[in-house]
This record gives structure tokens, C-alpha cells and sequence, in this order.
């Protein structure tokens, strides 16, 4: 451990090396020009004055504090991990300073913390935590290494001109290219992929390699590693990772790959949110240095698209939506989100509306980009970000799938009908989840990991993501005899996507999106369509839910259904169970406990509850074949890993084609202040299906008052100018496109 209690700065310190060359650094992030103006602007821009005085109080009780460089030994949240994570994060934070206060300190700061880790890096080992595929030196894995080596890299830029020829010349060869090399050359199997792990080391290699002027690292990191930069052959030092002759790596690899033409990242938005930051760090850095590559360009702006994409795949209190592996509660309020907005905001259109964003997040970076953006604010230029339904396609080439959000009245309906989303994906075609005014009222669990914790498993991913979180059944969609998607194997799942069939906004009082998945059992096929339906006589728009699942032999369907909240009512008698056990044995069934359970004995499965100090319920097609169990989540799970969150399974038995349909309502809230419910039973009477033969389905919504509405779909043909005719019990209905809604009454 090498630890500087204090520093003392003497004016000829702080002279030695100024000016001994031409000033050519800053150009990565921050601009010569960009300092200047920034410099000039201090005091007027309040936005972008809060952020500077507040990074430095953070740093100067940082330089008081002295730099501490600990030999690695930690996970995630460990003592050592967490220091290393600070010590990268303040070192950008202080060569920032340092550029824009001219107070040669802050530059001092970035010097010795850098001496320190050039005098620790050369005797470092592996690290001594073995679970990583790509173990880091610094960190327990290389991804981390590479999140130092970006911060870094900044910092060495801003202090480049600060230091003497000699004082580079030993950082760069005891830390910085050693370091490049190890997580590139030494570690192929984490740097020639495509995944946000990657990009990551692809950035971290790139970043380094502009502030060296050091070409042959930036083609590595630009195209990846050749086979002749590894030295042994096709190999690593290992021997375990093998280089595939024209198989694709590198940043442009990880901009064509993984980015839809919308600007969806197949990982999904937690895992885009953290791959942004070094997309757009790394973009930045190229536009200023390479601006004949003209980056932002690249793809049809796909970076700007993705910083949208992004947005809008966050609910109405800015949280992203928990889609594959993602934490609840990461939002756009995330450093590497205060960045994007930044970047898009200044290298797009200088779009007024997300300067709306950058208001809310209340602070900028300390960049050309966070300059234009504080800039905008204080001449008052923002527009309201209005976020409305979408739809993002998947693939690169847009035609794997993709996901639908409706938006009506507070209400959000997230339809998913992606590919895999590599590593990070979970098995969950055609699933669903709902929120009003951004709480969740039917969830998607997310992932299981408790981030950056170290009680918990290190911080890092827990057992239970791969044998619950990641399993069909911890989703709202079909299983098919107890199993999941592609029986949870990722070679199969990545090969398959789901297909779009119909999204359609046209009329807001009618917005629908409809998936078809082929594969996910193989003689099956679920073709899935959703709506949110807002009509005379509802307190609030509906969700209409319809399935349809045909096969080439009888099987077990399960419907899970993920409320969150408190029963409240359930139209058949249930039987609680006396005592707890799994539902089953495997593909996640081991995690959930068998609650109570329930026959059904009429047409219609109605339940409801309460959450969030609002009253919902399900209405939902049945048989008296059907059955009901009420389960709890939790079982197989003795450290106490899962949230115990509830769960109503809808189980169809020795079925072949079966529909599944109901309706969601939300309509009515409760005041524990004035201690009265309004509104808290439903208003849908009866819900029943009509007509499904010959390319159509038809169901019918009956309310309390005496109302029926009928939505009609077709199967077949989802053209807009295509005319429609079927008939119901006598009564012919006509109408043009693939959808309609007609008042019986």
C-alpha cells in the first residue's frame, strides 16, 4: 500500500514541467477551447457552477484525506474494490479541475495517484478472486479494470501537458501500456467479444491509446485483436480462447451488433445505461481527435437514437424499466444518463426537450458538452420531454423482434418480443409488465443481485438469477409443462427472437402491439396481443390481454401473474395451505411455494387487490378444467436471496390450442387519512369469447352498467387498408384494418 497523508505544494513543483511543450492537451473530453469558455462563463451558468463547486468539495476533502492505492484482495463492496473505484473516479474529477480552475493542486493530486499506481502495477498478480471468466488485476475482474483505465485516461489528458517528457514516459510504460495490453492481448476472451464487458475494454484501450498518439492500440481497440498481436498462435497465454478468422470485434463491432436501428441495446436499458458511458466518452474522444470518422454519424446516429431509446424506456419517475437483467430503481438520474443527455443534447440536433431532462437531473459534466447544455438552461430554451408509446425494434438490423411501451392516463403497459439480449437475457418471450404513475402494478423481477453489496454474494450476480430470475416462470408469459423458454439454454434462446406482428397507436383511445413466438417450445406457437382500450364508461383506459397458444400435441399451460399488493377479492373458494412447498423441482418452479390453490368454477377468474393505495383487478377467460394456485416466491432460497413476492398461477391441463384472455383494470383508490375507499369493485360484469375461427378472435366486455364492447383482431393479416368481414351469432361485423372495437349497445 503506498498512502500520501499530505501534500505540499511548492511553486517550483508546480512549474517544473509547465510549458516545456506545446499545449496540445486537453482534446479528449474537454476541449482547449472548451476550457477557455468554461473558464470565461464561471458564475453565470448556475447549473454548471453548482456542479463545479460541488466535485470541488468532493475532491478537496479527497486531497486531505491522501491518497490511498491498496493492494487488490476485494469483491464488489469490498474495501480495496471500492478504493480503487474512488480513486479513478477523483482522478477525473481532479484533472477537470485542474483545467478549469488552473490550480496546479489538482494536478499535483492526479501525479502522485498515478505514481503510485505506476509503482503498485508492474508486481501485481491476477487477482486472487477466482470467479471472473476475465480476472482483473486491479479489480476481480477485467471489466473493472477497464472502468479505471477510461477515468483515467481522462485524467491523464487533462494533466498531459503538466508533466515533463520523462514523467510520461515512466507512466506509460509502467502502467498505461502494460495495462492496455493486459486487459486486451492478455485477456482475448474479454476483449474480442461483443458485450458491454467489451466495449468497456475496447473504450478503455481506445481512450488511452488517443492521449498517447499511439495508432496500433487504436486500431485494437476500434477492430480488435489479430491473431498476430497474441504471440501464440490463435491463442492466449492460456491457451484457452481462440481468435475466429473474420469473426467481428472491437467498438465498431459493438456498434453493429448489439444497437437496433432505433437505438435499442439488446442487453436491455439497465446494461445500456452502463454501456453509454464509455459509447459516448469514446465518441466524444474520436469526434475532437478523429472528427474524419465522424462518429456520431456512424450507423445512421445510432448513439444519438440510443440516448432516446433510453429515455423513453423509463417510467414516469424516471426509473428503466426492469427488462432482462436489470436492478430496480436505476434511472436516468445515473451519472453515465447525465452524460448521455449532455452528449446527445450537444453533438445532435440541440434538442430543447432534453434540456427538460438535464433540469431534472439537476447537474451537468464539466465538458463542451455540460457547457452547452448549462448554457441552454440559463437562457431558458427546454421544452417538456413528453415520453409516449413506442415501439423499438431489435437486431441490427431491426428485425429480431422488439419492445412496445403504451402509454395512456399514467398508465404503462412494457411489451417484450425481443431477441436473447446475449448474456444478460432472460427466457421471457412475449411477457409483460404494468405501472401506473410509475409504481409497479404487475412486475418483472428483475435480476437477482444485490449490486455492489458485499454480504451478499460480493456484490455480484447470486445463483438464484440464473435458477429463478432468469427462468420463464419469475415472468408474466406462458409455460409450457413446467419448463422454460428454449429449456433455458442460451445457445438456443440466442439463436431465436420472437417476431413483430402489429403496433399501433393511430388512435389513442386504442393503442395495440401484438408479438408471434415460434420457438420457445418446439410444435408451439403463442401469438400474443395487448391493448390499452379507454372507452366511455370506464373510470380509467383497460389492459386487454389475449393469448393464444396453438400446438402440435396436449401439454400443461401456466399463466404466472406478478401483482404487487394485497388481495383483496377472489370470485371461487381457495384452500390455504398448511404447509409450504415448491411448486416443483426445476426452471425456477423450486423457488416458488404453493400457497393455496383454487378450482375454477365459473367462466370467469376475477381477482382483486390493492397497491399503492389503488384497487386493480383481473378479469380472465376460465373453465371449470382450470385451476388456481397461489404462490408465494421464496422457496429453495435458505440465504434469504429472492423477495418473498406473490403470485397467481392460471394452469390449464392436457391442452393442445388454448386462449388465454383477460382484462386489467385500475379503478379506485383507498385514504388511510380520511379512512374511505371510492371505486373499489369493479365495473366489468362478464368478459367472454366470441368468435376464434378462421384467422379472427373476438371478446366481449360486459360492465355492471348494462355496456358491451366487442374488440375484434385478425391472426392473419395485419395490413392497415385490408377489409374485414365475420360473423357473430347472426350479426355481421365489417371493418378495415387488423383491429376494431364495436359498442354492442
Amino acid at each position: 500500500m503506498k498512502l500520501v497523508k499530505h501534500l505540499t505544494i511548492f511553486l517550483v513543483v508546480a512549474t517544473y514541467s509547465f510549458g516545456l511543450m506545446a499545449q496540445d492537451h486537453p482534446k479528449l473530453i474537454l476541449t482547449q477551447e472548451g476550457v477557455k469558455e468554461i473558464r470565461a462563463k464561471m458564475g453565470n451558468l448556475p447549473i454548471l457552477d453548482k456542479t463545479l463547486a460541488t466535485i470541488k468539495e468532493e475532491v478537496d476533502t479527497a486531497i486531505e484525506q491522501g491518497i490511498d492505492v491498496p493492494v487488490p484482495k476485494d469483491y464488489s463492496g469490498g474495501y480495496t474494490h471500492e478504493t480503487h473505484k474512488r480513486n479513478y473516479r477523483l482522478m477525473q474529477k481532479a484533472g477537470i479541475l485542474y483545467q478549469l480552475l488552473d490550480d496546479y493542486t489538482y494536478a499535483l493530486y492526479v501525479h502522485e495517484m498515478l505514481k503510485a499506481y505506476a509503482d503498485l502495477y508492474p508486481n501485481l498478480p491476477i487477482h486472487p478472486k477466482e470467479r471472473s471468466y476475465a480476472r482483473g488485476k486491479l479489480f476481480w475482474q477485467c471489466l473493472n479494470d477497464s472502468n479505471w483505465l477510461v477515468y483515467a485516461s481522462q485524467a491523464y489528458d487533462c494533466i498531459y501537458d503538466y508533466l515533463s517528457k520523462k514523467e510520461r514516459k515512466h507512466l506509460e510504460k509502467n502502467l498505461f501500456r502494460p495495462f492496455a495490453d493486459f486487459i486486451s492481448i492478455k485477456n482475448p476472451q474479454f476483449f474480442n467479444r461483443i458485450h458491454n464487458h467489451s466495449t468497456w475494454g475496447n473504450v478503455a484501450v481506445g481512450m488511452i491509446a488517443l492521449v498517447m498518439e499511439d495508432d496500433a492500440l487504436l486500431e485494437r481497440a476500434l477492430y480488435g485483436i489479430k491473431d498476430v498481436e497474441l504471440n501464440t498462435g490463435t491463442k492466449d497465454n492460456d491457451g484457452g480462447f481462440i481468435i475466429e478468422e473474420g469473426k467481428e470485434a472491437g467498438f465498431y463491432a459493438n456498434l453493429d451488433e448489439p444497437f437496433s436501428p432505433d437505438g435499442y441495446y439488446t442487453e436491455g436499458p439497465y446494461y445500456q445505461r452502463y454501456a453509454m458511458y464509455p459509447f459516448l466518452i469514446f465518441a466524444q474522444a474520436l469526434q475532437n481527435v478523429k472528427p474524419e470518422l465522424k462518429i456520431f454519424e456512424y450507423n445512421n446516429n445510432v448513439l444519438v437514437k440510443s440516448v432516446y431509446a433510453l429515455l423513453d424506456l423509463s417510467d414516469m419517475d424516471g426509473d428503466f424499466f426492469p427488462i432482462n437483467d436489470g436492478q430496480k430503481g436505476m434511472s436516468y438520474y445515473n451519472t453515465s444518463l447525465v452524460n448521455a443527455v449532455d452528449v446527445a443534447y450537444y453533438y445532435g440536433n440541440k434538442d430543447p426537450k432534453l434540456l427538460d431532462i438535464a433540469q431534472k437531473q439537476g447537474t451537468v459534466v464539466l465538458n463542451d458538452a455540460g457547457l452547452s447544455v448549462a448554457k441552454g438552461l440559463k437562457n431558458n430554451q427546454q421544452l417538456p420531454y413528453v415520453k409516449k408509446s413506442i415501439d423499438l425494434r431489435d437486431g441490427p438490423n431491426g428485425e429480431e423482434g422488439g419492445i412496445s411501451v403504451l402509454r395512456k392516463d399514467k398508465l404503462e403497459l412494457v411489451f417484450k418480443y425481443t431477441a436473447q439480449g446475449l448474456s444478460h437475457g432472460h427466457y421471457d418471450k412475449l411477457s409483460y409488465s404494468f405501472y401506473e404513475n410509475g409504481d409497479e402494478v404487475v412486475q418483472d423481477y428483475g435480476l437477482a443481485r444485490f449490486v455492489n453489496i458485499e454480504q451478499k454474494g460480493g456484490g455480484n450476480y447470486l445463483k438464484e438469477n440464473k435458477t429463478w430470475a432468469k427462468q420463464t416462470v419469475a415472468h408474466n408469459t406462458l409455460v409450457q409443462d413446467q419448463t422454460s423458454h428454449f429449456g433455458a439454454k442460451y445457445e438456443v434462446g440466442s439463436k431465436n427472437h420472437s417476431e413483430h406482428y402489429l403496433f399501433n397507436i393511430e388512435d389513442p383511445k386504442i393503442q395495440v402491439v401484438s408479438g408471434i413466438e415460434k420457438n420457445a417450445y418446439p410444435g408451439t406457437k403463442m401469438h400474443r396481443t395487448m391493448a390499452i382500450i379507454q372507452d366511455e364508461g370506464w373510470q380509467k383506459p383497460i389492459v386487454l390481454d389475449v393469448l393464444q397458444v396453438e400446438s402440435d400435441m396436449p401439454h400443461q399451460y401456466d399463466m404466472p401473474f406478478y401483482y404487487l399488493g394485497q388481495l383483496m377479492t377472489l370470485n371461487v373458494p381457495y384452500k390455504a395451505e398448511d404447509t409450504l412447498r415448491p411448486l416443483g423441482g426445476d426452471f425456477g418452479y423450486q423457488h416458488i411455494y404453493k400457497e393455496g390453490s383454487a378450482q375454477l368454477t365459473d367462466d370467469n377468474l376475477k381477482f382483486s387487490w390493492m397497491a399503492n393505495n389503488k384497487f386493480y383487478t383481473l378479469t380472465s377467460l376460465a373453465t371449470a378444467k382450470d385451476s388456481l394456485i397461489m404462490g408465494r416466491v421464496g422457496a429453495g432460497d435458505p440465504e434469504f436471496n429472492l423477495r418473498r413476492d406473490p403470485v397467481l398461477i392460471h394452469r390449464k391441463n392436457d391442452r393442445s390450442n388454448t386462449m388465454y384472455a383477460s382484462v386489467l383494470e385500475s379503478h379506485g383508490t383507498y385514504s388511510p387519512v380520511t379512512e374511505l375507499a371510492v371505486n373499489a369493485t369493479s365495473n366489468i360484469k362478464k368478459l367472454y369469447k366470441l368468435y376464434e375461427q378462421d384467422g379472427y378472435w373476438a371478446v366481449g366486455i360486459e360492465t355492471v352498467d348494462g355496456r358491451t364492447t366487442v374488440f375484434v383482431f385478425s391472426t392473419l393479416n395485419n395490413t392497415s387498408d385490408k377489409y374485414h368481414s365475420i360473423n357473430i351469432e347472426g350479426r355481421e361485423l365489417k371493418w378495415k384494418g387488423p383491429f376494431t372495437l364495436i359498442n354492442l349497445n
